[in-house]
């Protein structure tokens, strides 16, 4: 389904119950609304489940430029807006990590209970530089390129030599990606911060890492967010990479599920 909001069409999908409390979930980069099948499936028997494909990727419109999380963010606020939802659970990863941290810093009347996964919430001069490399690369030669290049960033060498059906579903939705969108979202990573106020974060938040993300500085940097919150929880996913709800879907889920019960 598409719904016009903040000025482009945004593919969205709902499931679960039309009674129960809505729970967002914003996808990373290079992926789209699918990336959440697993999630949706097992948590749609508690939760109204909206899921949506961030500006420039799967079949939300791609315009060219370079994006912002300001314009992130209030694509996600209008997305709500358009489907009359004053509050929510709302969660992401990644790019759509520091999306969620973003609207509960700027928004908190808006969320409920926030759940970041796998982002430092913000960029560093190496991030910035090695995001406009790929900008670079895209700009050039398109997506394809980018496929295995991403896919062995996202997941662990052990899981990248078992190649379970999960990589390929990843890689394809790598190559499909807009070179529009890549571009836009890619620096909107390479120029963001959310980490300097995250004390000041109102709503519940719970971080999520995988223990092998980036060969553990994710998780490393997710815990220093979590001590300058100390009202937040931490959960480490043991042996996950960067896309950590793919490499452990189950305690992802259930993570998230234990969180959102305020258990």
């Amino acid at each position: 389904m598409h719904i016009k909001a903040n000025g482009i069409n945004i593919r969205y999908q709902v499931d679960g119950r039309a009674d129960a409390p809505w729970l967002v979930f914003s996808n990373s980069l290079a992926t789209d609304l699918s990336m959440w099948d697993e999630q949706a499936a097992h948590l749609g028997n508690r939760y109204r489940v909206l899921r949506y494909d961030q500006r420039g990727h799967g079949k939300t419109d791609a315009p060219a430029g370079r994006y912002t999380f300001d314009l992130l963010i209030a694509d996600a606020l209008a997305l709500m807006d358009a489907l009359k939802i004053a509050r929510a659970h709302f969660g992401g990863l990644s790019m759509g990590g520091a999306t969620a941290m973003g609207l509960a810093q700027r928004h908190p009347e808006r969320l409920d209970r926030v759940i970041v996964c796998d982002t430092g919430c913000a960029s560093t001069p190496q991030s910035a530089q090695q995001w406009e490399e790929r900008i670079a690369v895209a700009q050039k030669d398109g997506m394809a390129p980018l496929v295995e290049a991403t896919a062995t960033r996202w997941f662990p060498p052990d899981v990248v030599a078992k190649n379970p059906p999960y990589l390929d579903k990843a890689r394809q939705m790598i190559r499909n990606t807009p070179v529009n969108g890549f571009i836009g979202c890619a620096a909107a990573l390479a120029d963001h911060d959310f980490r300097t106020h995250v004390a000041a974060t109102k709503p519940p938040v719970l971080f999520i890492a995988g223990e092998k993300d980036a060969g553990g500085a994710v998780a490393t940097a997710m815990k220093g967010l979590h001590a300058a919150l100390p009202s937040s929880r931490y959960v480490e996913l043991a042996g996950a990479g960067h896309i950590s709800n793919l490499d452990d879907p189950a305690g992802f889920t259930g993570a998230v599920l234990e969180f959102l019960r305020g258990e």
